[in-house]
């Protein structure tokens, strides 16, 4: 089932449970090659996620801004995206180019996500796709102007949401998690997955 909020498409349930599991063992292999770490904002707070990514390029946020990188904070190279990450943008993106960046949020229960634009791709015709793994989560979406009305929905594992067309730009962001929601994860949580193309 498929509904639309904001312009946003959220595929609820698109990936099975036993797929859900194998995607969480694939996210693993990469934190080991790539650790989680906590950016710091251009003012020099630190952001309540954790982050990592993997691909060609990686989204890192430091005091120099906001930008895609192709290292790791520490020095060394992203690892490949998971292969069933890759498969869900193949199925739903509706474009013949791969990603080339899956950006992974954790958000443990006191987590969120300001309101915010994905603007940082080279190329804004190409779609994001971003797949929420374990504890639900409030996504709020506007337009593509900073205020105005939103609308909210609980995304929960397994869903899928995909930003296209005349929704690309528009702001979005996550204003809680639900803890214990979900028993994917055995220390509870949400995984998020956002695969782009940079370039």
């Amino acid at each position: 089932m498929s509904v639309d909020v904001g312009g946003i498409v959220v595929h609820a349930g698109h990936v099975t449970v036993p797929d859900q599991r194998a995607l969480v063992d694939e996210v693993r292999a990469v934190l080991r090659a790539a650790p989680l770490f906590r950016p710091e904002t251009r003012r020099g707070g630190v952001m309540s996620v954790r982050m990592t990514s993997a691909g060609r390029y990686g989204w890192i946020s430091d005091r120099s801004g906001y930008r895609y990188a192709p290292r790791h904070p520490e020095g060394h190279d992203w690892p490949p995206i998971p292969p069933r990450a890759l498969d869900i943008w193949r199925a739903l993106s509706g474009v013949e180019r791969d990603a080339q960046s899956c950006l992974i949020n954790f958000y443990d229960a006191d987590a969120k996500m300001g309101m915010h634009q994905d603007r940082d791709e080279a190329d804004l015709s190409m779609p994001v796709v971003s797949i929420s793994l374990g504890d639900e989560a409030l996504l709020r979406v506007g337009g593509p102007e900073r205020g105005g009305r939103t609308q909210s929905i609980w995304l929960k594992s397994g869903d899928v949401a995909v930003m296209a067309g005349a929704a690309r730009l528009n702001f979005h962001g996550i204003d809680r998690v639900r803890a214990g929601s979900s028993s994917l994860l055995p220390k509870g949580g949400r995984i998020n997955l956002t695969l782009r193309v940079v370039d």
